[in-house]
């Protein structure tokens, strides 16, 4: 753009006008963002969550329209921080503030799967076989491979074949409850998400 000097301060008094009519309250009304947001969500479910991601557990709050019933799937439409939680008071990281992404994502993970040996092919599964399966195979492996006595004689009651990752964001009742469940089966692999 070819400008010359006189339109160059044209440009810089009006920016200047402006700018200083605004500093003195003369600046237009709020934007409506925030209205529109309200009113799209005014007739959703409101349901607060922690953060999958990382061990911070940040609050969300998880918007879902829908009755789930017959009629119409509820389904998660918006996601934002809490701000009455502790740890983020409203705000979010890059990957907290795409998790309608994850949520929706074709590739999500939502039920188990197997793998049988020798298959290169994967196999859903229902819940309660898929722990029963989990229960079975802990059972066999920790029977075969505990170690009660130490070579000197001591009583060790270690089961070293075995590892547990435990969820960061968990609460410190379930951390406790986990931890002493892990520990009772005799697991020294045991680490939380944190630090993996």
């Amino acid at each position: 753009m070819d400008m010359n000097r006189r339109q160059f301060f044209k440009v810089c008094a009006v920016g200047l006008g402006g700018s200083s009519m605004a500093a003195l309250g003369m600046a237009p009304p709020a934007a409506f963002a925030d209205q529109v947001r309200h009113f799209k969500l005014a007739s959703t479910r409101e349901t607060r969550n922690t953060c999958p991601y990382c061990s911070v557990g940040c609050g969300l709050i998880m918007y879902s329209q829908g009755d789930g019933g017959k009629n119409v799937v509820q389904e998660i439409i918006h996601i934002e921080g809490d701000a009455d939680h502790p740890v983020n008071r409203g705000t979010l990281c890059p990957k907290g503030a795409g998790l309608l992404d994850f949520v929706h994502s074709p590739n999500r993970l939502k039920y188990p799967q197997i793998r049988e040996p020798g298959s290169n092919e994967w196999k859903r599964l229902e819940w309660d076989d898929a722990l029963d399966r989990i229960a079975k195979l802990m059972k066999e492996d920790r029977d075969a491979n505990f170690i009660e006595r130490n070579e000197q004689g001591q009583t060790v009651n270690r089961w070293l074949t075995t590892g547990f990752l435990a969820a960061s964001a968990s609460s410190n009742e379930a951390g406790y409850i986990t931890h002493k469940v892990v520990r009772s089966l005799g697991i020294l692999g045991f680490d939380n998400q944190a630090r993996v």
